[in-house]
């Protein structure tokens, strides 16, 4: 980083090397026109440091997160962990989010290159944990309370064999919430919240909530449990009573500040609109009304892993491709792939059209899940016309009528 002689990333530097104090510390992003940080000659998307105590000493761990795995360093407290955080402040990382035994920090660099920094006392300090045992770097270990009332783990904390891949969804989807929010708040898109005004999430479509209430103990759980420690108040909508009633026990049971809605996604009322809206594997065209809800409730953040997208694929059965690309849609299981992609593409464009910054990321691995798609969406604020452009040739390339489009009056 080129400001590296800047007080505000020295302060950032000195909170993230004070071995005795620091909770965690998380580099995120990339600056505006940079490329990709790369560590190790890998692109990365994510950093997370803190302070593990081993067998041969005090060290800080580095683990590096790229768009398919994890990558674990250990840095003995001293030169050798000096040089690991200067290296890491030397690439163009838009974004830290530090947290110590008295205080959070949140550093954000500029377009311009200027760096910003907020800095929030804590309340009271917090025990740092510099345990080793944490199993592969869990967000949420398998003894947490929240899998347990699940279902996820048993009794004695171990998650059970027929859950294992649910674990997995549920530990990514919280990793990549966790990422997320972490850069929107930094660059000012998700407001700071507090306690008489908490963060405000709705999932739509949660089903038995298992995300839902994963999100809401990661997002509520203090630092030194490896949480956030945010004041939120989170709603789910789904269309059962029965799963509304289900989910309300639990809340119940575990204490949690939670509603639950009965209602369809696109007509579900809330008393005030959403900072975050959740919409995980809503099925087809579920997906569309939940990102239109979104849009409509201007979400500083929307996260959106859609589930089969067979609408658009009926549109390409009934339609001739444009040419040259009727190979595309010839062959059944060519044409539903290339529905996917093709489906997930305009949503993206249509939300960038809508002033909101998009990427589309793996949500877990395709060995685990083919529904593995995220669409990941932070309000900017700017509508873009050239997203407009490129929709509006799209559709009428391909002849489809998108519901999302239909919803946002974006096809004529």
């Amino acid at each position: 980083m080129s400001e590296g002689t800047a007080p505000e990333v020295d302060r950032v530097r000195a909170a993230v090397l004070d071995a005795d104090r620091l909770v965690r510390a998380l580099a995120t992003g990339r600056r505006k026109g940079q490329p990709h940080p790369v560590l190790d000659g890998r692109e990365v998307r994510r950093v997370e440091l803190r302070v593990v105590d081993l067998r041969a000493g005090r060290h800080l761990q580095v683990t590096s997160y790229d768009a398919t795995q994890a990558r674990a360093t250990n840095h003995p407290v001293g030169e050798a962990a000096t040089a690991a955080v200067d290296a890491l402040l030397a690439q163009p990382f838009g974004n830290w989010h530090v947290d110590t035994a008295t205080e959070s920090l949140q550093l954000r660099v500029t377009k311009k290159g200027a760096p910003l920094l907020h800095v929030a006392a804590r309340d009271a300090e917090v025990e740092v944990s510099r345990g080793h045992d944490r199993a592969k770097d869990r967000l949420l270990r398998e003894d947490d309370p929240v899998l347990r009332a699940l279902g996820i783990s048993d009794a004695q904390g171990r998650v059970k064999p027929s859950r294992q891949a649910k674990y997995r969804q549920v530990e990514e989807f919280v990793r990549l919430l966790d990422a997320s929010l972490t850069e929107a708040m930094a660059q000012g898109h998700v407001r700071t919240p507090t306690a008489d005004d908490p963060l405000r999430v709705v999932d739509l479509g949660c089903g038995n909530a298992y995300l839902t209430f994963a999100a809401h103990r990661f997002l509520t759980a203090p630092p030194e449990e490896g949480g956030r420690g945010l004041a939120v108040r989170m709603t789910g909508v789904d269309v059962k009573q029965q799963s509304a009633d289900h989910n309300g026990e639990v809340a119940a049971g575990m204490g949690i500040d939670a509603d639950f809605v009965v209602g369809s996604i696109a007509d579900a009322e809330l008393d005030r609109a959403p900072d975050v809206v959740l919409a995980l594997h809503a099925c087809d065209t579920a997906t569309d009304d939940a990102l239109a809800r979104g849009i409509a409730w201007d979400a500083a953040l929307v996260l959106a892993a859609p589930c089969c997208h067979h609408d658009i694929a009926a549109q390409l059965r009934a339609a001739p491709a444009p040419e040259p690309y009727a190979v595309l849609t010839r062959h059944g299981i060519l044409r539903e792939r290339f529905a996917d992609t093709l489906t997930d593409a305009l949503r993206a464009t249509l939300l960038r059209r809508e002033g909101y910054r998009v990427d589309v990321v793996e949500f877990v691995e395709s060995a685990h899940t083919p529904r593995n798609t995220l669409l990941r969406a932070v309000r900017t604020g700017g509508r873009s016309d050239d997203a407009a452009s490129e929709y509006d040739a799209l559709v009428a390339a391909w002849g489809v009528r998108p519901r999302l489009g239909e919803l946002l009056g974006a096809t004529r």
